[in-house]
């Protein structure tokens, strides 16, 4: 069970699996809800996949405890891998099959006979069923792969990199399908480097770098802790320059006029020291997950759980 009292669907305690010279996880912890969407997010190496593929059971913990509904995922993988959709992040969908040959190969595996969900899905996200795989583009193998991993309506999804090669309409269309598995009651653990699609999509998320989580939080929080970002544009190099000097910058060559300052957390305090210099204008954007990211991997804010 988590904190809150709802059934834990997806456990992760202690997962240690180290490769040499830093490379692996360490110490790993996670726990999703049922009918939980988490996003985990970090850079490529930070070990996001690895523990992906504990979750399948194609990897033995070294340490630690790796479950799915209850079963451990590695000692336990057939009644798990059953109840589960997996996207990887690298497509093996079979070349050579016909995306409907392929899907139907799946289907069968998992004891399916009824076949509208793949039809219907398919057919949500333009799927030419009679096309050979091997002679699609990157999105369209992707759809084969994300109808492979929902058709069975299964009890929890790993997705890894989902939205990859797919157009902005289909990422619309993947963001409907996980709201609507997530309504139905799925548990979702969404990896991906698409801050913003994560920001949409998940309930809480997980932020894990060089192998070690060091941020799990609500989604509510994470709006709280973004800043905002500014482009000032000042009427002349010179007072730009005159703006750095005062902040310990090495002023810039030419006659660019504008400076970019990220995450400002005191938008009076900013307003009055840029009422002493000659401004032309101010705009302002809300810091990116992905900015928010790269400020907590530098050491910038405390590790915590929630």
């Amino acid at each position: 069970m988590t904190a809150s009292g709802v059934e834990t669907a997806i456990c992760v305690r202690g997962l240690t699996k180290d490769y040499g010279r830093g490379r692996g996880v360490f110490d790993v912890c996670l726990e999703v809800a049922a009918g939980e969407v988490l996003g985990f997010l970090g850079p490529n190496g930070a070990g996001k996949t690895v523990t992906m593929r504990h979750l399948m059971g194609f990897i033995k913990p070294q340490k630690g405890k790796v479950e799915i509904l209850g079963h451990d995922c590695f000692r336990e993988r057939p009644w798990v891998q059953a109840r589960l959709g997996y996207l990887p992040g690298e497509n093996a969908c079979m070349q050579e099959m016909s995306a409907r040959s392929f899907l139907d190969l799946m289907a069968g595996m998992r004891g399916m006979r009824d076949r509208s969900r793949m039809l219907e899905l398919a057919d949500a996200f333009g799927l030419d069923l009679g096309a050979r795989i091997g002679g699609m583009s990157k999105g369209n193998r992707q759809k084969v792969a994300i109808v492979a991993a929902f058709m069975a309506r299964p009890d929890a999804l790993l997705l890894d990199e989902p939205t990859s090669g797919l157009d902005p309409l289909m990422q619309e269309r993947f963001l409907d399908l996980v709201a609507e598995e997530r309504a139905r009651g799925a548990t979702v653990l969404l990896s991906s480097h698409i801050f913003e699609e994560v920001g949409r999509a998940c309930d809480r998320v997980a932020f894990i770098r060089v192998g070690r989580v060091a941020l799990t939080c609500a989604m509510d929080e994470v709006r709280s802790m973004r800043g905002r970002g500014y482009v000032v544009e000042f009427s002349s190099a010179r007072e730009r320059s005159r703006w750095e000097l005062a902040h310990g910058a090495e002023p810039a060559e030419g006659e660019a006029r504008g400076v970019e300052l990220r995450d400002v957390r005191d938008v009076n305090a900013l307003i009055r020291e840029l009422s002493s210099y000659d401004v032309a204008s101010v705009t302002s954007r809300e810091q990116t997950l992905e900015e928010l990211f790269l400020h907590l991997y530098e050491g910038a804010e405390p590790s915590r759980q929630s």
